[in-house]
């Protein structure tokens, strides 16, 4: 992450959003939350899963395979966090058999 102390001054930064200063060195040295910690280990299974398909799974097939591999997570969470790391699913259509006719009359 950028360092912002170096271009702002905290005590004015401080100021314009309404926070103390104590606040925001709390915020500063807090370690990261549970959910956040969390999100960290799903993006790193899911960008693994999305290689090994070669990016053919979208959230709800990705949620399958990680709940077979023990995560459980819901598919808007997977969606959420594959739009953040920019993943999709390659859409493929199914093969449709296009036959001709090879018995052609006269014209």
């Amino acid at each position: 992450m950028k360092d912002y102390q170096a271009e702002f001054a905290v005590e004015k930064m401080c100021k314009v959003f309404c926070v103390s200063r104590s606040a925001y060195y709390a915020w500063l040295s807090r370690k990261p939350s549970k959910r956040a910690f969390g999100n960290q280990v799903l993006k790193a299974a899911i960008q693994e899963l999305h290689q090994q398909t070669k990016s053919r799974l979208g959230s709800p097939k990705m949620r399958i395979e990680l709940k077979d591999r023990g995560i459980l997570v819901s598919r808007p969470r997977v969606a959420r966090l594959m739009k953040q790391l920019g993943l999709r699913s390659i859409i493929c259509n199914k093969f449709k058999v296009s036959t001709t006719d090879s018995n052609h009359g006269p014209l």
